[in-house]
C-alpha cells in the first residue's frame, strides 16, 4: 500500500543581525566594498520581529492564514500587515533570533561557541519551552564578553550578535582546514539548530514520539565535513540527537533545491517497502541566503525580506487509512536526457506522472511549484516565480488540447497558487504547500495534489544540467495498512509447523 503523510511543520526565525554578519551577499560586500552605501544603509531597512510576524506569508508559512488569503491582499503584502497575527500557528512558529543563537550553543558539541555570561542567564528561560531532553536542556555557563572578543579579533572566530551587541562567538574547529572555518561551522549550526526546531515543532504540534521515529533524512543545501571528506554529513543524525530520538539513524540527501522532494520520495519508498515503518524529512534554513537581494531591496527603500531564516519537516508512515498517500507509482524525474529548457522540464516533471495515471493535466486540484514570494522577487527583477510556472503547466496543458489558449488564466487561478515561501534555497521548492494539502485532504477540499521539486545543479560547476522531481499525492481511500507479523507470532508459526511436521514423520 502507499505511504501516509502524516504530519508536517514549518519554522521560521528572524535573524536581522546575520543578515549583516552572514549573509553570502553583505560578506561579499565588506570584503570588496568595506565603505558601501549600501551597507550603511542596511540597518535601516531590517524588519523588527513584531513586523516579521505580522507579514502575511509568513502567516501562511505557519499555517495561520490559507496561500488564497494572499490574492485578497494588495501587494505589496508588506503594506498589509495581519492585524490578527500570532507567531504561533498550526503548522509552525516564528522564533527570535536570540532564542537561535542559545539553541546554537546547545547544538554545539565540541565546545566552539562561547555566549556571553548574562546572556546565558537570559536566554535559559526561553530555552526552558523547548521540548529537549534533559539532558540538553541547560547551558554551559558563559564567559566574558572580553575573552570573547579576544577569540574574534585575534582567533577568527565568528560573531554573534543580538539586537547589534555581541553576545557570543564561534570559534574555528581547525586551524587551516576551510571546512572547519568558523563562519562555515556557524553555518552548519545553524543548519542544525533550524532543524531541530522544525522537528520538534512536528514532534509538539502532531504528538509524536521521538522515540518512534527509525529514520531521518535530512536535505538542506549545506554539507558537513572536513578537508578529507567535504560533504560528508551528517545532519540527520546530529540533529536526531537533539530532538531525542535515539532510536532513529539517518542521512543526508543534497541535490540543491530539489533536495526536499528526493529526499521525501526516497522517505515513501522506505516506507513502502517496509524498511522503516516511518521516516521523518527535515531541512535547516540557510545562513548564506539572508538578505540576498537586499541590495535591490534598499535601492528600492524596501525593508530588506529576507530576514528570516527557514526550516520544514514532514513525517511518512505506513497507510493509515486517514492521512493523504503518496503515489510512488506517480513519480516525475528530470533525467539526464530530459534538457534544460522550461517547456522540457515542465514536461518530464507534469506529463510524465499525468501520462502514467492517464489522468488530465486538470485532473490535479492543486500544483505546489517554486512558491517564491514576489515581494521578495519582483523588485529584485525576477517576477512573479510561481506564476510564471503555473502558466507553463497551463501552456503545456494548452499544447495538449486539453484546454484552450483563453483559458490559461482560469487555469493558474483555480490550480496555482500564490507565493509565499522565503528564498531559502531548497525550502521554497514546492514543500511549503505539503502542509497546507494535509489539512485540505483531510477536509475534504481536495482530491489530489502535485509536489513539484526543481534545482540548479550548474551551480556546483560540475554539470550543466537542470533537476527535478514532483510527486503526486492522494486523498486516503480509507484503507489502513495491515499490521505486520511480529517475531514472536513467527517463531509461533515455526515452532507448530515443526510439530506438525514432526507428526507426520510419526504416522
Amino acid at each position: 500500500m502507499f505511504p501516509s503523510l502524516r504530519a508536517a511543520s514549518y519554522i521560521l526565525v528572524h535573524a536581522p543581525d546575520m543578515v549583516i554578519q552572514n549573509g553570502t551577499t553583505q560578506v561579499v560586500e565588506r570584503i570588496v566594498n568595506p565603505e558601501s552605501e549600501y551597507l550603511k544603509a542596511l540597518p535601516n531597512h531590517l524588519r523588527s520581529y513584531e513586523e516579521v510576524v505580522a507579514y502575511a506569508p509568513n502567516q501562511v508559512y505557519i499555517g495561520n492564514l490559507k496561500p488564497q488569503a494572499l490574492r485578497e491582499l494588495e501587494e505589496p503584502w508588506s503594506n498589509q500587515p495581519v492585524a490578527s497575527a500570532s507567531p504561533d500557528g498550526p503548522m509552525g512558529h516564528i522564533f527570535e533570533e536570540r532564542l537561535l543563537i542559545g539553541l546554537i550553543k546547545v547544538c554545539d558539541a565540541f565546545d566552539l561557541v562561547i555566549l556571553e555570561e548574562n546572556f546565558v542567564g537570559e536566554i535559559q528561560p526561553e530555552l526552558d519551552k523547548l521540548q529537549l531532553p534533559e539532558k540538553f536542556k541547560t547551558l554551559k555557563p558563559g564567559a566574558q564578553l572580553s575573552r570573547i572578543m579576544t577569540e574574534i579579533d585575534e582567533r577568527h572566530a565568528e560573531p554573534l550578535q543580538a539586537g547589534g551587541k555581541v553576545v557570543g562567538c564561534v570559534k574555528r574547529a581547525h586551524d587551516i582546514d576551510p571546512n572547519l572555518d568558523s563562519h562555515v561551522i556557524m553555518e552548519n549550526l545553524v543548519v542544525k539548530a533550524t532543524g531541530v526546531l522544525a522537528g520538534l515543532e512536528l514532534l509538539k504540534k502532531s504528538d509524536i514520539d521521538p522515540l518512534s521515529i527509525p529514520y531521518v533524512i535530512e536535505c538542506s543545501e549545506e554539507a558537513a565535513g572536513d578537508m578529507n571528506q567535504r560533504g560528508g554529513g551528517n545532519f540527520a543524525k546530529a540533529i536526531a540527537e537533539i530532538m531525542g530520538a535515539d532510536n532513529a539513524t539517518g542521512s543526508d540527501t543534497r541535490g540543491f533545491c530539489a533536495a526536499p522532494m528526493h529526499a521525501i520520495v526516497k522517505a515513501a519508498a522506505l516506507v513502502q517497502a517496509g524498511v522503516y515503518d516511518k521516516v521523518l524529512v527535515l531541512a535547516g534554513g540557510a545562513t548564506a541566503k539572508l538578505g540576498m537581494n537586499g541590495k535591490d531591496h534598499v535601492k528600492k527603500d524596501l525593508p530588506v525580506f529576507e530576514d528570516v531564516l527557514g526550516g520544514f519537516a514532514v513525517l511518512i508512515t505506513q497507510n493509515d487509512g486517514v492521512h493523504p498517500i503518496l503515489r510512488t507509482d506517480l513519480v516525475g524525474s528530470h533525467t539526464v536526457g530530459t534538457g534544460s529548457s522550461p517547456q522540457a522540464v515542465m514536461t518530464s516533471l507534469i506529463s510524465g506522472p499525468v501520462d502514467k495515471a492517464g489522468m488530465k493535466i486538470s485532473d490535479v486540484d492543486v500544483y505546489s511549484v517554486e512558491m517564491q514570494n514576489p515581494d521578495i522577487t519582483k523588485p529584485a527583477g525576477a517576477g512573479d516565480v510561481p506564476n510564471a510556472n503555473y502558466k507553463m503547466i497551463a501552456a503545456l496543458a494548452v499544447m495538449r488540447k486539453e484546454i484552450e489558449r483563453s483559458q490559461i488564466n482560469e487555469f493558474v487561478e483555480k490550480h496555482g497558487l500564490p507565493g509565499w515561501a522565503p528564498t531559502q534555497g531548497h525550502i521554497p521548492s514546492g514543500v511549503p504547500y505539503v502542509g497546507h494539502a494535509l489539512q485540505s485532504f483531510l477536509n475534504g477540499e481536495i482530491e489530489r495534489a502535485m509536489i513539484v521539486g526543481k534545482g540548479s545543479l550548474f551551480l556546483a560547476r560540475m554539470t550543466n544540467l537542470f533537476d527535478g522531481v514532483s510527486l503526486i499525492m492522494e486523498k486516503n481511500p480509507g484503507v489502513a495498512e495491515e499490521a505486520g507479523v511480529s517475531k514472536d507470532e513467527i517463531r509461533k508459526m515455526l515452532s507448530e509447523a515443526l510439530r506438525d511436521f514432526a507428526a507426520s514423520l510419526g504416522e
